[in-house]
């Protein structure tokens, strides 16, 4: 498979917001190194976004959602190899793998959906199923997925009122709720990401989950003015009197709108801000012209014990769809330097975990 280099202007127009330009630049301001090829092999108009990134003696090449490209289901294997092979040798040497977060339908999603499984077979099935047909054997199942492999899908190409009326009675009874009870929600600058990130510390420390800095926001908001058009954000906010309940940032690239970050107060909980907030946000996106709003992570089924089920029980409400994707993959270029790779990257996750616990 031969694959060209590109600039990072060239990239083609997705709805993958996390293949664009703009999120090229997003990560360039962070410290990755974007590089963009295209995929003769796949057809005209086929490209992909890489960043490369240094974690200590390691050098990982990230391809975030992609490629967008999916080949059958049966070649999908073979088709990574063949990729893999190809990116490697543009690449140059000193990179030690190859990480995929792969949009692509699992092949599990039949079984998932179908209420025969209740989450995704554990890392070596999926490894044997994966590297069915290729010739090295090399494409390992990475310890965690970089986005999310189940997601919320919800459908807003219909109009408002089919939107709301395909939401659960007990959703549309707290929608209305929050509007009676005067929550209101509007778009916020980037004056006002303090304020939110704020927020979203203490629903990380609720939730127990690393939050992110308030540089990756910043990055993601100074990079929209030198946007060439075809990406932007939606960031609103949902008050009620002088207190800031709830606050989302929300992507959009071509007809799809996703929700990236989200916030929530620990006060006034029971005046169902969150859920105005997301009908808001659906709303708008369907104005900017999208067709899809996409919720992020839920648990894969309707499953009490799994960490996301609370996500499930509250993004179900709005309607829509699981779309089960199969997650993130690594290419090892270097095994003795990925093994330690991994290593690491465990000892850090159990570390990170202890760490949440004790605050």
């Amino acid at each position: 498979m031969d694959i060209t280099a590109k600039a990072m202007t060239a990239l083609f127009p997705t709805d993958i917001l996390f293949q664009t330009a703009y999120w090229a630049r997003v990560k360039s301001r962070l410290g990755l190194e974007p590089r963009a090829f295209d995929i003769p092999a796949v057809g005209p108009g086929k490209d992909v976004l890489v960043l490369l990134k240094t974690f200590g003696k390691c050098r990982v090449a990230i391809v975030p959602q992609g490629p967008e490209h999916a080949p059958p289901e049966e070649e999908y294997g073979v088709f990574l190899e063949e990729f893999s092979q190809a990116l490697a040798g543009a690449l140059g040497p000193g990179v030690t793998f190859i990480r995929y977060d792969l949009p692509w339908l699992s092949p599990y999603a039949p079984q998932i959906g179908g209420a025969g499984l209740a989450a995704f077979p554990e890392p070596r099935l999926r490894e044997l199923r994966m590297n069915m047909g290729t010739r090295s054997w090399n494409i390992r199942k990475a310890r965690e997925d970089m986005t999310v492999a189940s997601s919320l899908v919800v459908d807003i190409a219909a109009d408002e009122d089919a939107v709301f009326a395909g939401m659960k009675p007990k959703m549309r009874y707290n929608i209305r709720l929050a509007q009676r009870k005067g929550v209101t929600v509007h778009v916020a600058d980037a004056g006002s990401l303090p304020v939110f990130h704020a927020l979203y510390r203490q629903t990380a420390l609720r939730n127990g989950f690393k939050p992110c800095g308030l540089r990756q926001f910043s990055a993601m908001f100074q990079c929209l003015l030198a946007s060439s058009g075809g990406s932007d954000l939606l960031f609103l906010l949902a008050r009620h009197g002088a207190d800031v309940l709830a606050g989302a940032i929300i992507g959009i690239s071509g007809e799809s709108a996703v929700f990236l970050y989200g916030a929530s107060a620990d006060i006034k909980r029971n005046l169902m801000a969150s859920s105005l907030m997301h009908w808001t946000a659906m709303r708008k996106a369907r104005a900017c012209g999208c067709v899809r709003y996409e919720m992020g992570a839920v648990s894969p089924a309707d499953d009490a014990s799994h960490p996301f089920y609370g996500l499930y029980r509250f993004k179900t409400g709005f309607g829509g769809r699981i779309e089960y994707r199969c997650g993130s993959w690594d290419y090892p270029l270097r095994q003795d330097a990925y093994e330690e790779y991994r290593a690491m990257e465990l000892v850090g996750a159990v570390n990170e975990r202890r760490a949440l616990r004790r605050q």
